[in-house]
């Protein structure tokens, strides 16, 4: 098999092309910028492409799949030229399917907590040497890829994102892969540049369960009710509910019971992604006991309360939240572990949804239980995406939070960070960007904390 990417430096796109490669097929791809780790990672393996740029002469009919990334527009001269030859073109949710579709597909969907319940997933099934195939959105402790793709392995688990496939393809990627067991976390509104409504996102968690095999199951947050209210309303449904494990917290960390299991990971919403990675592991022969056991190894998924710095006053963790749910879930989560200590809490809004002055205010209260609570928007984003910046006071009213203070420059925030006393206070750093390109475990180590 001759396989063409066409943006093959995405995250999940320069993934998908080394597990083919490792497959044995033959994998060529462009790009116009390639960053890191895709360009090192992608060299690695010999895949690099030769020249940067869209190359229309490298699409011939040699080619048996053309895969398109969501990076590459609509009109993509590479994309032009092989639809022109009439080529077999998937996004890569649909190759993926087209890779698993006689498999057992297990989808994790959900608006927050899908990569971790995929990554908490994974790490039991490798704990006791279980062959599986795989499709997650960050980088695991013991993984190689952040994609697998082999003929012999029964079972796929694949973290279900909402988003769109590509730009010929406009369904979510979820709704492509059939699941034989599906999971939803909760639904929570985002991506408002295509689901320019809460009904409108809401629809697709419906037609993601309608995809779900005529023998197949779902699990699902008990604790979202308008999730609750979906499940009930579907017909011939078989569906299962999950909540918050029983445990306990000492001296800032959690044990599961019963069996006082000690866990390297703490917050509200990861026990509840405990739960749901606990019933899909069941449904695959993982019995509770052996789950117990194994999750107790479970370090978190990348940049997912990922700590930078500790000792015995302060903690510093970054954090891939950016969401209004994911945000104050997170805060919640540091602030009950750490109940004897302050929090100051830094959230960098980069996205295009928290950027829209209307969804700005799903932020409304997200901010309540951090004592310090602090915003950061790149004054650079607005300039890139051609938006009016917001003020401090749009920033105010919109989190519903007058303590707030709101920087728009990395130095700035920086030294308002290295000026505070964190004398038994925690630090918390949320954003799914790079905070200006900021050393943050630099900042983290030469905070004062005596």
């Amino acid at each position: 098999m001759r396989i063409h990417f066409i943006a093959i430096g995405g995250s999940a796109m320069h993934n998908l092309a080394i597990a083919l490669h490792k497959k044995g097929m033959l994998v060529t791809g462009s790009d116009d910028f390639i960053f890191e780790p895709s360009a090192s990672r992608l060299a690695r393996y010999g895949l690099f492409p030769s020249e940067s740029g869209w190359r229309p002469e490298v699409i011939n009919r040699q080619l048996d799949a053309v895969i398109l990334g969501m990076h590459a527009r609509a009109d993509n001269p590479e994309l032009l030229r092989a639809q022109e030859l009439g080529l077999r073109i998937y996004s890569y949710p649909e190759y993926i399917y087209e890779q698993s579709k006689d498999k057992f597909r297990v989808v994790i969907g959900g608006s927050h907590g899908k990569t971790t319940i995929t990554s908490m997933i994974l790490h039991v099934l490798n704990y006791y040497n279980h062959e599986i195939d795989y499709l997650v959105g960050a980088q695991l402790e013991g993984f190689d890829t952040m994609v697998k793709l082999t003929d012999s392995a029964p079972v796929i688990i694949i973290e279900g994102d909402e988003y769109l496939s590509s730009a010929i393809d406009r369904r979510p990627k979820f709704h492509l892969y059939n699941a034989n067991l599906a999971v939803i976390s909760g639904v929570a509104w985002d991506h408002v540049n295509v689901f320019p409504t809460f009904e409108n996102y809401l629809t697709q968690f419906s037609i993601f369960i309608d995809t779900i095999m005529p023998d197949g199951e779902l699990i699902f947050c008990e604790d979202d009710a308008e999730l609750v209210k979906m499940v009930n309303e579907k017909k011939n449904l078989k569906a299962t509910g999950y909540q918050i494990p029983l445990h306990v917290i000492e001296k800032g960390i959690t044990h599961l019971e019963p069996g006082h299991h000690e866990l390297k990971i703490f917050g509200n919403h990861n026990l509840m992604n405990l739960s749901a990675a606990r019933q899909v592991c069941e449904r695959l022969g993982i019995s509770i006991p052996e789950f117990n056991e194994a999750i107790k190894s479970f370090k978190g998924a990348s940049k997912r309360l990922e700590l930078l710095f500790s000792d015995e006053n302060t903690n510093v963790y970054k954090d891939f939240a950016h969401s209004p749910s994911k945000l104050k879930a997170t805060i919640e989560a540091v602030k009950t572990q750490f109940e004897e200590r302050k929090l100051v809490a830094c959230i960098e809004l980069h996205t295009f949804s928290s950027l829209n002055k209307k969804f700005l205010l799903q932020y409304h209260d997200t901010m309540f239980n951090a004592d310090n609570p602090i915003v950061y928007i790149d004054k650079k984003t607005f300039e890139q995406k051609n938006i009016i910046p917001f003020s401090e006071t749009d920033i105010k009213n919109a989190f519903n939070d007058k303590r707030i203070t709101y920087f728009d420059n990395a130095d700035n925030l920086a030294q308002y960070l290295l000026e505070l006393d964190f004398s038994h206070t925690n630090l918390l750093l949320m954003s799914s960007g790079n905070y200006g390109g900021m050393d943050l475990g630099k900042l983290a180590r030469e905070l004062n904390n005596n």
